[in-house]
């Protein structure tokens, strides 16, 4: 009985792993599927359809679909492609970042215009925050950081420096992965003859450096670049980078050198850039002094014109009408064409020698111009016009000669008619 016992313990076995190993490849073809679908729907740029048809294979899936699938040898609690071979994983979640990151690059009002504003917000902040790290290595590696493959971990790093506004986070992230992979293991031979190696499980892999063959040893190399010249100079960490290449085992002399001078260089051009941005500085700087006291310098002389204008207008307030009559009496009046001809040379008429009559005339007109004058203040003071004319009296008595004494008859007359004319006007103008 032992042995038809053992004949269907066998059966039973061997019925099980068939089954199990058809529900893996049948696994395996619709996450390859899946995968070839979602990178079509992203070379022609429908967005949310990509993302649509990959999400179902880098989630978890529900608990009861699970147990009603078939895949009760999976592991239950992870994503699809935790179950996929290397090759597989890697393509998926190299998509899937290389996803995100042109997701970040369409700018907020297309990304928001594509999946929504708070989807659109949720995958940003993956790749700002780093939780990103986080989601692969819990769905993708059965939460096991050494485990991540190499190339996911570059992709990875490569994402966060490139949108996340602090490195510090893919600084840890970093060094936890190459602190749980520092055992080197060189038996490439070994690893080639394992065939069961690719179909291993996360939680079965061993820890492992990943170079145990060339092309982990190029992926490892890139890991150190990244993390020696480009996250650890965006901390600052100059002299921790220096070191780490010089004692690292992963490098030899020629590439110990290489990366030792490219972050001198990189340095280098740190601090040049850094004083270029100083000089730029300090040069703004000047000038906006310069056109700051500028701007002042012509204000205080605005001002200073404002207050000289108002000191003006207050002066002439206060400065009587009749001062301006009085200033402008005293200035001399520009000579008119008439008195600049006046003033070319001509000759003087000849004059009899002086006589009795002509200063006898000369007398005579003086008087008559007294007697005008006279005659147009009669109004204001008749008491003087009389005592002129006796005066005018008294002198023509004192000459007796008869031709004085018609001229002065004649004077007098003349200067009475002009007052008589005089007076009148006065009398029409009061009474009117």
């Amino acid at each position: 009985m032992a042995m038809p016992y053992d004949d269907m313990s066998g059966s039973r076995y061997l019925s099980s792993s068939i089954s199990s190993l058809s529900a893996s490849r049948q696994q395996s073809s619709q996450i390859a599927k899946a995968y070839r679908q979602a990178a079509q729907l992203f070379l022609t740029r429908r967005l949310p359809e990509a993302l649509s048809t990959i999400e179902p294979i880098i989630t978890p899936p529900q608990h009861e679909e699970s147990n009603g699938n078939g895949y009760s040898g999976d592991l239950v609690g992870y994503a699809p492609v935790a179950n996929a071979s290397r090759g597989t994983r890697v393509k998926v979640w190299s998509f899937y970042l290389t996803f995100l990151n042109s997701v970040v690059e369409l700018g907020a009002e297309e990304g928001k215009h594509a999946f929504g504003s708070t989807r659109w917000k949720q995958l940003v902040s993956k790749c700002r925050d780093g939780s990103v790290w986080d989601d692969v290595v819990r769905d993708g590696y059965a939460g096991v950081e050494g485990d991540v493959d190499a190339d996911v971990v570059v992709n990875l790093a490569t994402l966060l420096l490139t949108h996340s506004p602090s490195q510090r986070l893919n600084q840890q992230k970093l060094e936890t992965y190459l602190s749980a992979t520092a055992t080197p293991t060189f038996d490439i031979s070994s690893h080639m003859s394992s065939p069961s190696y690719l179909q291993r499980r996360p939680s079965q892999r061993s820890n492992h450096n990943g170079t145990d063959t060339p092309r982990d040893l190029n992926t490892r190399i890139k890991l150190l670049e990244l993390y020696t010249l480009h996250v650890l100079p965006r901390n600052e960490e100059w002299d921790y980078a220096r070191e780490f290449i010089s004692m690292s085992e992963i490098l030899d002399d020629e590439r110990k050198e290489a990366f030792l001078l490219a972050l001198h260089s990189l340095k280098d051009e740190k601090e040049d850039a850094e004083a270029r941005e100083e000089k730029l500085r300090q040069q703004q700087q000047e000038q906006m002094e310069e056109r700051r006291k500028e701007t002042e310098a012509h204000r205080l002389e605005q001002s200073r014109a404002e207050d000289e204008r108002r000191k003006r207008e207050e002066e002439n307030r206060r400065q009587p009408r009749g001062s301006d009559e009085r200033f402008r009496q005293p200035q001399p009046t520009p000579p008119s064409q008439s008195s600049r001809t006046s003033r070319q040379p001509v000759k003087k008429p000849i004059t009899p020698p002086p006589g009795f009559y002509n200063r006898a005339s000369t007398l005579f007109g003086s008087i008559q111009a007294m007697v005008s004058n006279t005659a147009h203040q009669m109004s204001a003071n008749p008491m003087a016009f009389f005592r002129t004319i006796l005066f005018l009296l008294a002198f023509a008595l004192a000459f007796g000669r008869r031709d004085l004494r018609e001229r002065i008859l004649r004077v007098i007359r003349n200067g009475w008619d002009k007052m008589r004319r005089t007076v009148g006007m006065g009398v029409k103008v009061s009474y009117i």
